[in-house]
């Protein structure tokens, strides 16, 4: 067991801008090893996710407005707990050296002689604009690009600001946390003799699916903020740089901006299908409403195992059957050898790339991925006396079992997983549900149906819930069980995988079909 150290360490790590794949490769390292995580309004949750489940969270807020601790506050409880020994991450929203504070909680820890490290991020000065088509440098345009801030500290005897040398510079100027302050940082660049026709872009909420900019010009900025009644967290970007936007507005065109998607598989299997959404420009919630868990007895599988090379085929039916079954079998001290006389049949590719893990190829793949497709690939196959070996879930439709009874097979059908309720990790995606902010929810199988209306509360509550979002099913089974729960479901794919739901569901918003990075037809 590795021996605590008498004091900790922290870790100043920039969370970057609230898309959580910005986040860069040393925060991640960092995150994982946390003891404490510390974070910020603006540091994306989802981040939370990287750091043990074990790890203490203590949300410090920073926003601009409201009650939230101050800055002395956040630097004894980051002395304290690294005194005491712990890991702890400082997560803060960008950089932590731009405009973050980061300087000061830095000096804070070296004066208590406690070892820190600074792991930048990217800061939303330069991420913010360039997701809203904005390069904050051009070589025709702006040879220079200054970062302000829009709040100063407000004990300060009078501004640090040189208004004048701002207003006649022929860059890019970039001001952060400037909403409450916009009317009077445009009033101060039109005294020093900044053109009125100025273009100016207001963002906010940069680089997520939340994102909304305003175009003007100094001479309109204000009202037109006011009537799209922009609030913080917002980045300003003052220059001709923003008539670029025109042409090079990319993440906004993408046909799921804006959209928040509820995927309710196991968090161990959502990271696939967030990242095939997040391409299409939607903004993935992970809601797991199931968590895979082994069987409560491993006998009959056991069982299998010693007799498994009496078996002439090997049918599995999820990814999670894959996994299972192979992690037992390694586990009782045998491999993919043992496997060699029985013909494997997988119900899908994504089944059949699992298997590869293990240095197997299925040798049957049905045309249509769900049990009927699998009992279809059977016709004209002659199993009467065959024993068959099906690895699955505790709890499966007994359809293709049936079948192949029918025919004479010999079938042992083994439980290899369970899938059960989600102890934690409910209450932030019901909230969203019932603030109407998801547009679209998921569902990859009958029981994150099942599970998720059991979550929400029932079937009347849930149908409630779900009424004004697009439900997607992964297959026409899925569809039936949400149906049956009174749920409409209005998004179905051309095949049961789930890149085939997540171009269905980029084709259900966007004008014209758009193939995100990883996908294929």
């Amino acid at each position: 067991m590795t021996e605590r150290r008498s004091t900790g360490i922290v870790y100043l790590v920039g969370a970057g801008p609230g898309d959580p794949k910005l986040l860069t490769l040393r925060g991640k390292e960092c995150l994982a090893q946390a003891d404490v995580v510390l974070y910020d309004y603006l540091a994306n949750p989802l981040l939370l996710s990287h750091a043990p489940e074990s790890a203490e969270r203590v949300y410090v807020g920073r926003r601009g407005k409201g009650k939230y601790p101050a800055q002395e506050e956040i630097n004894r409880l980051l002395t304290d707990r690294a005194q005491a020994g712990k890991t702890v991450v400082r997560l803060k929203g960008g950089d932590p050296f731009v405009f973050g504070r980061g300087g000061e909680e830095a000096e804070a820890l070296a004066a208590a002689g406690i070892p820190f490290e600074v792991v930048p991020g990217v800061t939303a000065a330069v991420a913010a604009p360039a997701y809203a088509g904005i390069p904050v440098t051009h070589r025709t345009m702006a040879s220079t690009v200054t970062f302000v801030t829009g709040h100063e500290d407000p004990d300060k005897p009078e501004t640090a600001l040189e208004w004048p040398r701002l207003a006649s510079s022929h860059g890019t100027l970039v001001f952060l946390m400037g909403m409450k302050n916009l009317r009077s940082i445009v009033a101060q660049l039109l005294t020093e003799g900044r053109p009125t026709t100025t273009p100016v872009a207001i963002i906010r909420w940069g680089t997520r699916a939340a994102q909304q900019t305003v175009e003007g010009c100094l001479a309109d900025i204000v009202d037109k903020a006011e009537a799209a009644k922009l609030e913080p967290p917002t980045v300003i970007v003052v220059g001709d740089v923003v008539r670029l936007r025109r042409q090079l507005n990319w993440f906004e065109r993408r046909p799921l901006f804006g959209k928040r998607v509820l995927l309710t598989r196991a968090k161990e299997q959502a990271a696939e299908f967030a990242s095939l959404l997040a391409a299409y420009g939607a903004e993935p919630v992970e809601a797991p409403t199931i968590k895979i868990a082994p069987p409560a007895d491993w006998t009959a599988v056991d069982r299998a195992i010693a007799d498994i090379r009496s078996y002439r085929w090997l049918i599995f039916t999820s990814l999670n059957g894959v996994s299972s079954f192979m992690g037992r079998l390694l586990a009782k001290g045998l491999d993919a050898r043992c496997l060699a006389g029985s013909t494997i049949c997988c119900i899908g590719p994504r089944t059949a790339q699992e298997l590869e893990r293990y240095g197997l190829k299925a040798d049957m793949i049905p045309a249509d991925y769900q049990a009927e497709g699998m009992v279809a690939a059977f016709e004209g196959r002659d199993v009467r006396d065959a024993r068959i070996l099906i690895p699955r879930a505790e709890a499966a439709r007994e359809l293709l079992p049936e079948e192949l009874h029918a025919r004479g097979a010999r079938v042992d059908v083994v439980p290899v997983y369970r899938t059960v309720l989600p102890d934690a990790g409910i209450e932030a995606w019901r909230r969203l549900l019932i603030n109407r902010e998801i547009h679209v929810a998921t569902f990859t199988s009958s029981s994150t149906v099942r599970n998720c209306v059991e979550l929400l509360g029932g079937a009347e509550s849930a149908k409630e819930l779900l009424k004004p979002v697009a439900v997607a099913c992964i297959g026409p089974i899925t569809a039936k069980t949400a149906e049956e729960f009174g749920l409409t479901v209005s998004i179905l794919p051309r095949e049961n995988t789930v890149p085939a739901l997540a171009e269905a569901i980029a084709e259900q918003y966007g004008s014209r079909p758009y193939m995100a990075a990883g996908t294929h037809s």
